[in-house]
């Protein structure tokens, strides 16, 4: 009658399943956290800048006002383009960082599952 070591078939299989499964579950949270982060960043920036400019419409009296915002108007743009660029890279670091690691989590999933595979083809 053989006997089962289910300790060590537990452990193995935490090891090989479920320790990578977390550490992916962590770094996804992680990373959905910093995304929303950013994306509130972005549009309480934009919001604020909305509003604003429609202040400033509202203090528009006359033709001189009128002329002085819409010059104004270059700057704001200009201004909306940068923030873009800007929030675009964050982005796109934070997509970078999150491949980076997965890979690095992914590479550490497959050799810890290949020491295992080696370990059990040893002792059966």
């Amino acid at each position: 009658m053989t006997t089962f070591n289910t300790n060590e078939m537990n452990q193995q299989f935490d090891n090989c399943f479920m320790a990578p499964l977390r550490a992916y579950t962590a770094l996804s949270i992680d990373y959905s956290e910093k995304m929303l982060n950013a994306q509130m960043d972005a549009n309480k920036a934009y919001v604020d800048t909305g509003i604003a400019q429609m202040r400033q419409l509202l203090s528009v009296k006359d033709a001189a006002g009128l002329r002085g915002y819409m010059e104004s108007q270059q700057k704001v743009a200009k201004e909306l383009a940068e923030r873009v660029k800007g929030d675009t890279d964050k982005v796109v670091s934070l997509q970078q960082d999150f491949l980076q690691k997965s890979q690095k989590l992914t590479e550490q999933s497959v050799k810890q599952a290949q020491t295992a595979a080696s370990t059990m083809s040893k002792t059966a």
